[in-house]
């Protein structure tokens, strides 16, 4: 049965989504879904009730929530692990992607990344003052993540884990902005982290194509 992926092609929870999918070695169909749209159709709320993205089919079985279809993948398919087994790693790949969802997403993505990159791509007005909050934001939250990351190629362990995959695509669109990559820069642990996932196949292959600007 193919997997269906419904979700939207700037979003960074379906860019995960995609990313582990790559990792995991599964085949699937995308199937483009704009939230933001005034006529969402009807057939995407009975999957996802709360007008959000990504949502996965697997067959007769439908899920929503990205940390929910991440760890469905993981032990639905062959294939790498994305957990380690130890109670230590594990407890620390669900923080980071806690932290991800709770400190990350709005003032890294929503707030640097739409305000500072993506509005003016698409033509859309920015707010400054909403920019400024998130880079104000940032460096208490890159401190805490520099200060978790295990110094390698991996945020945990010595191998790939839910917790790269979650963070990766968000500090990608954060790091889209100067600024933010700069803040990224000064921090040695999550720079060499950062250096090593952002190279990752599966990464690449996945990665949003942004537009670039208005014509």
């Amino acid at each position: 049965m193919t997997i269906e992926l419904h979700g939207y092609e700037y979003s960074v929870y379906a860019w995960i989504a995609r990313f582990a999918l790559h990792e995991k070695g599964v085949g699937y169909t995308w199937v483009e879904v704009d939230p933001f749209a005034d006529d969402v159709p009807a057939a995407y709320l009975d999957l996802h009730p709360f007008r959000r993205v990504p949502a996965l089919v697997d067959g007769g079985f439908t899920l929503y929530e990205t940390g929910a279809i991440t760890r469905y993948l993981d032990d639905r398919f062959d294939g790498p692990a994305l957990r380690p087994a130890a109670p230590e790693a594990r407890a620390r790949v669900d923080q980071v992607l806690s932290i991800v969802d709770s400190y990350v997403y709005w003032p890294l993505v929503r707030q640097v990344f739409s305000h500072g990159v993506f509005a003016a791509r698409v033509g859309e007005p920015a707010d400054r003052a909403e920019y400024d909050r998130g880079l104000a934001a940032a460096p208490r939250v890159l401190d805490a993540l520099d200060r978790l990351a295990a110094g390698g190629d991996f945020l945990v362990g010595d191998a790939l884990t839910l917790a790269d995959i979650h963070l990766a695509p968000m500090l990608s669109y954060f790091s889209t902005d100067d600024d933010g990559m700069a803040l990224l820069r000064q921090r040695a642990r999550l720079a060499t982290w950062w250096s090593a996932v952002s190279v990752r196949p599966a990464f690449r292959d996945t990665m949003p194509r942004l537009p670039d600007g208005p014509a």
